[in-house]
């Protein structure tokens, strides 16, 4: 009798509040899909191994196996290696030039980052791809003067773009390299920010959109033997940092003992 009543209650409502709630259940399943798919791109909502459990359940619904999920483009990075293709940079007597250090670094920098499942641009220091360039981010190599100025003459030093239309995320981008590229160098952090740093003219090249910093990455005298013996250590600072800021990871510095 009560199965009687509860075909007559359908059979009995309007055709339009079955159609909302038909319109309801394709929407639910539609998000609950494009959840799922999240799992096979790199940023996705979902833990990267989450698609790998996933796909034998799909496999097995012969309604999901018919949907073919469009994958979403990586995300894409940019690497300047400063003065690469248009001079040396900085000079020591003997011989070592700044652009030598600054390819070498940037180099190792974009295999990192395609390794962790990102496009990587390796650009030099007058690429035409800059005009209106767009990545997710950018960060320009440097390496400081080779000139014994002092003993204060070592550490790295980052600065973030002042062209941004986004402002705040080129200085989070600044934030996590320092903390990152601290942690893995153990440099100090020189304050000494250069015009040439701050009014970089990448920055006025690219588009604004795109989250740039510019990084000095050691001094070529004081700070030479972990630019030319240690480069994996300068290029996984970098990366750190670069990623810290992608997956919105904490900044801060590590609090002390």
């Amino acid at each position: 009798m009560r199965e009687r009543q509860s075909a007559s209650s359908n059979r009995d409502r309007p055709p339009q509040v079955n159609m909302f709630r038909q319109l309801w259940v394709v929407f639910g399943i539609g998000a609950l899909l494009a959840t799922l798919y999240t799992a096979w791109t790199p940023l996705g909502l979902l833990p990267l191994d989450w698609g790998d459990e996933f796909s034998p359940l799909l496999a097995e619904d012969p309604l999901l196996a018919q949907i073919t999920a469009t994958a979403r483009p990586r995300a894409r990075i940019g690497i300047v290696a400063g003065h690469w293709g248009t001079d040396t940079g900085a000079m020591c007597p003997d011989g070592l030039d700044e652009v030598d250090i600054n390819l070498d670094v940037a180099t190792r920098v974009k295999a990192l980052l395609i390794e962790a499942g990102y496009d990587v641009d390796l650009l030099m220091e007058k690429d035409d791809r800059l005009e209106e360039y767009k990545a997710l981010a950018l960060v320009s190599i440097h390496a400081d003067s080779c000139e014994f100025i002092g003993l204060e003459a070592t550490g790295f030093k980052v600065a973030p773009t002042m062209a941004s239309a986004r402002p705040q995320k080129s200085e989070r981008l600044v934030a996590c390299i320092y903390s990152r590229y601290l942690e893995a160098t153990g440099l100090p952090f020189h304050t000494g920010i250069t015009p040439d740093m701050s009014s970089y003219h990448a920055f006025e090249e690219i588009h604004s959109d795109t989250t740039a910093a510019i990084i000095e990455t050691g001094f070529m005298n004081l700070d030479r033997q972990l630019l030319t013996q240690n480069p994996d250590l300068v290029a996984a600072g970098i990366v750190n940092g670069i990623l810290c800021y992608i997956r919105n990871e904490d900044a801060s510095l590590p609090s002390g003992p």
